[in-house]
């Protein structure tokens, strides 16, 4: 059985081994989690939720002390220092997590759910959980997983059609799927880390991006590209990863309080998204960005050799029927 079904078996016989109030008796665990993210993220702060519910059921035994604002690297170099054993857990988008396991790649197809009722069906469900305990041989695997919204484009100008991307340097995230759908759009896609995006775009190392709409907001982004155009071609999740070394040394009850906290943190941050993405949209009109329209037809057609050459994978290609059956 995958390794995060089990963690989801423990979590649905926590009522019965773990009362509340219970006194418990659990040994001591000290666990560091790195990501690149902001402390105002939704993401961060489902992290912080996650570290104070696990301290509060471990009465004190077990901590997680967090590095932001890739204060221990980028997100591709606090991976690496996790599978190397320098650090317990990092957040992972889907994209990211690209070139240290391919199938995550199925995550960055372009309009591959239908709603959130169909991401939370594949992203929470069998399919997830498949995915996310499939990484152990690469040292570690996810035990959470997180909204992370719908990506669009943004610009100084409006972006309506793929023609309005040609020639256009688009900043993307280092993966090759979402290059690829670059390409095809007509965009030259421009890999760059996140916390340099503010400033290529001010000096005009590359004329647009793609990101959700909290994302735009936080980072002042609008400042510099001024219209937010709705495409909604991607909806990466972000997971929580831990270093299956990291794993290993916890014992059954800790693993449990792990997973019960984790579990609370998903719940906490799936709210909690809804209400920032509605605070950030107003902000952002309010702060004189243009949100725009766009008839998603001539972008979907423009990608479609992606759904194509997936399927044409025999490794997973069949992984993607599975998710689009999954919507249905």
């Amino acid at each position: 059985m995958a390794q995060s079904s089990r963690f989801k078996q423990a979590l649905l016989a926590l009522p019965l081994t773990i009362a509340a109030g219970q006194a418990l008796a659990v040994e001591s665990a000290n666990l560091r989690l790195a990501h690149n993210l902001d402390t105002s993220h939704v993401v961060h702060r489902a992290f912080a939720h996650m570290a104070e519910e696990l301290e509060k059921l471990s009465d004190g035994a077990m901590t997680v002390r967090i590095f932001p604002n890739s204060q221990m690297g980028s997100q591709r170099e606090t991976t690496e220092l996790m599978q190397n054993g320098a650090l317990d857990m990092t957040k992972g988008s889907g994209s990211a997590l690209e070139p240290f396991a391919d199938v995550y790649s199925v995550f960055n197809l372009p309009y591959l759910f239908n709603d959130q009722a169909h991401f939370n069906e594949v992203v929470y469900g069998e399919i997830g959980d498949e995915i996310m305990a499939s990484t152990e041989d690469k040292g570690f695997v996810a035990i959470g997983a997180y909204v992370a919204g719908n990506r669009s484009f943004y610009a100084d100008k409006p972006i309506e059609s793929p023609a309005d991307l040609q020639g256009m340097k688009i900043r993307v995230q280092d993966s090759p799927t979402t290059i690829r759908m670059m390409e095809l759009l007509g965009a030259s896609a421009t890999p760059i880390p996140f916390g340099e995006v503010y400033t290529a775009l001010q000096q005009g190392v590359v004329d647009g991006a793609e990101n959700n709409v909290p994302s735009y907001v936080q980072t002042r982004h609008l400042e510099q590209a001024g219209y937010f155009s709705e495409d909604e071609h991607t909806s990466v999740p972000d997971f929580l990863l831990i270093s299956t070394s990291t794993l290993a040394s916890l014992d059954e009850e800790q693993t449990e309080l792990l997973m019960q906290a984790v579990a609370s943190s998903e719940a906490y941050q799936q709210k909690l998204w809804d209400e920032v993405d509605a605070e950030a949209r107003s902000q952002a009109v309010e702060m004189g960005a243009t949100f725009v329209e766009v008839d998603k037809t001539p972008f979907q057609e423009a990608v479609a050799p992606m759904l194509d050459d997936f399927r044409a994978n025999t490794q997973h290609g069949g992984l993607l029927d599975r998710i689009l059956t999954a919507g249905e």
